[in-house]
């Protein structure tokens, strides 16, 4: 499958999970539970989010569609200004815009144009001054080169399957001494073939997961420096589950509960930072 028909898939779902309503989803009976705001909360506390965190940003940032805590490790400095690759409804822009203050700048960027209508309408609803969104590709980002001090992203580079043209425009718009920050996930054991070539699959950040040597050798061929491994962790099968698009390979190959854990034991969250020279 090639970019442009991820991208396209990606549009679409991620549309969807924006107008997600607070019925239940399809999951086997076992890990049915509450609406999605209190999943997502859940989910977000598993992955490294702590409870304040979690309360002072928008109640619609939060989508419950991360793997990690990127502004959390990430050693965000007063006045600096921060990336997020894929920012979705947010989130992790306006967590990170309360460490870089007033005179720094957060500017997100989401292929998803409702994704970004949502961030907006958070955005004026918390009174954030200092974040904007922007409609884009992370492959083709719209930032200016050698303009950002720190580049984060949360469980998103697994949805292009460029991932090396990704870190080459990350590289590309980072300043001198320049740093990324990345959340992401990466395989243990190879995925079942129904998963690997899905489009459910690429949609729920599956089936776009690779090894760990594969991923920093697509950052260190960006010409990023000192890679550094700075967490991993079991993939919490919430995670998964809470995706719709997940839910949708579950229900259409009629998955055991067996079935479903042997696939989130096959990935890892992983945080990873690098710097530029």
């Amino acid at each position: 499958m090639d970019n442009e028909q991820i991208q396209k898939n990606v549009k679409s779902s991620y549309a969807d999970i924006v107008k997600r309503n607070t019925k239940k989803s399809f999951l086997p009976k076992i890990f049915q539970c509450c609406d999605p705001r209190e999943m997502a909360s859940d989910i977000g506390k598993k992955i490294g989010y702590s409870e304040e965190e979690l309360k002072n940003v928008p109640e619609d940032a939060n989508l419950g569609i991360g793997c990690g805590n990127p502004t959390a490790l990430a050693s965000i400095k007063k006045g600096e200004t921060i990336l997020d690759l894929g920012s979705g409804a947010g989130f992790d822009c306006f967590l990170a815009s309360r460490e870089t203050g007033e005179t720094g700048k957060l500017i997100g960027v989401d292929i998803t144009p409702e994704m970004v209508a949502q961030a907006k309408k958070n955005a004026e609803k918390g009174n954030y001054t200092n974040v904007e969104f922007r409609i884009g590709e992370i492959e083709n980002l719209p930032v200016e080169s050698n303009s950002i001090d720190l580049i984060i992203s949360n469980c998103v580079i697994n949805l292009s399957n460029q991932k090396e043209q990704v870190f080459t425009e990350a590289f590309r718009v980072a300043k001198p001494k320049g740093r990324i920050m990345i959340s992401d996930i990466i395989l243990l054991n190879d995925l079942p073939d129904y998963v690997k070539n899905s489009v459910e699959g690429h949609i729920a950040c599956l089936a776009g997961a690779v090894r760990k040597d594969d991923y920093i050798h697509a950052i260190a061929k960006a010409g990023f420096t000192e890679i550094s491994i700075d967490k991993q962790a079991p993939f919490p099968i919430e995670l998964m589950l809470n995706d719709p698009i997940a839910e949708k390979i579950v229900r259409e190959n009629n998955l055991t509960e067996k079935e479903i854990k042997d696939i989130a034991n096959s990935i890892a969250s992983i945080s990873i930072s690098a710097k530029k020279l």
